[in-house]
């Protein structure tokens, strides 16, 4: 344990009496957007911190004074948190969060779910065993213009979904890959542009366009070959159990991340996410809705929304019922995206040409 001498803010007597013990595993890059949001969340209290990466650890310890642990079992068993945050790899979500839920201690789990079909499928047995709530971060269904393209496209106004088609355009360097080198990798991301970007992508069309029946694509490495092991390139057909298609195309190799565009054709309008919504009826009409609080530097990375999810997670915590992002539902992109890979690869690693040394557990996300 790290910074046995401070005080610990999450000390019983100092706590409201509805106020969460919260504890974040992996400090690395995401891990601030979620403290951010803890910090802002009246009826939580950071308890604790844990990163095998004893640099990373520190660095936590000292900005938020909190004790650290390097191991998350250790953490557990001296601070009892209420509610864990998951901020690392993917190869280590599914292990984390089985962990957590068997403890009853409530989880949420950045995206994916897991590195694998099979591991979310563990995490979703665990999900329902347990007497504690689980959330995933798919963030971006909070965001404003998104939140109104479902409401419009639920409320039946438009009639039927004809179909979608999606882009995410995005730029990525071998530096990126080198900074945290388990990105590139099967056995530490369990997969490349797919499970790690355009995952968000793929579950905003089940989400909007209907559950996925039918999947076809292919997945290939165009740019970025000689750093990575994973994709950084790949193309989709989604058939949606409405009778909707969805066309779908994702790289990396783009000269600058332009926004992600997703398009929504009904009988009565078309839908444009782009940061904004455009609906343009079938009579001509237009309208506008604008994305408020939109992100800039490295929040636009991830998206604006966290904190809405996280919130509206704590809210939640007293219902009794499951959170609406669940691991049942979180499976569903994850499923999407292994039925791409199983499509292009087979046996995943087996087939890939070349193989990086597997990422250091302590790389955070």
């Amino acid at each position: 344990m790290t910074g046995e001498n401070l005080t610990v803010n999450g000390d019983a007597e100092q706590l409201a009496p509805h106020t969460r013990r919260v504890a974040v595993i992996g400090c690395g890059d995401i891990s601030a957007i979620h403290l951010a949001a803890i910090a802002g969340l009246p009826g939580a209290r950071l308890v604790g911190v844990s990163d095998p990466d004893a640099a990373r650890l520190a660095a936590a310890v000292h900005a938020h004074r909190v004790p650290g642990f390097a191991d998350h079992l250790e953490l557990f068993a001296e601070l009892a948190p209420d509610v864990v945050h998951i901020c690392t790899p993917h190869n280590t979500h599914a292990q984390l969060a089985i962990d957590a839920l068997e403890r009853g201690i409530n989880v949420i789990v950045e995206k994916p779910l897991a590195d694998s079909r099979e591991e979310g499928r563990r995490v979703a047995a665990a999900a329902r065993n347990s007497t504690a709530r689980i959330g995933v971060c798919f963030q971006n269904r909070y965001n404003a213009p998104v939140v109104a393209a479902q409401a419009l496209l639920a409320g039946g106004t438009l009639g039927s979904i004809r179909g979608a088609s999606a882009t995410v355009s995005w730029h990525r360097t071998a530096e990126y890959y080198l900074d945290r080198p388990w990105r590139g990798t099967w056995s530490g991301g369990g997969g490349g542009l797919l499970m790690n970007q355009a995952i968000h992508t793929i579950d905003l069309l089940h989400w909007l366009v209907g559950p996925v029946s039918d999947v076809d694509g292919h997945a290939s490495t165009r740019h970025l070959g000689d750093v990575i092991e994973v994709e950084d390139t790949a193309e989709l057909m989604l058939s949606h159990e409405n009778g909707a298609r969805s066309v779908f195309y994702a790289t990396l190799a783009h000269t600058m991340n332009s926004p992600v565009s997703i398009e929504i054709v009904t009988d009565g309008a078309v839908l444009l996410l782009k940061g904004d919504l455009t609906v343009t009826y079938s009579d001509g009409r237009t309208e506008l809705i604008r994305e408020t609080n939109a992100a800039t530097g490295e929040r636009a990375y991830w998206g604006i929304s966290h904190e809405l999810l996280i919130a509206d997670f704590y809210r939640g915590l007293d219902s009794g019922e499951p959170f609406w992002i669940d691991p049942d539902e979180a499976q569903k992109s994850l499923d999407v995206v292994q039925d791409v890979y199983d499509l292009s690869y087979g046996t995943r690693t087996g087939a890939l040409p070349h193989t990086i040394d597997s990422p250091s557990q302590k790389a955070v996300s």
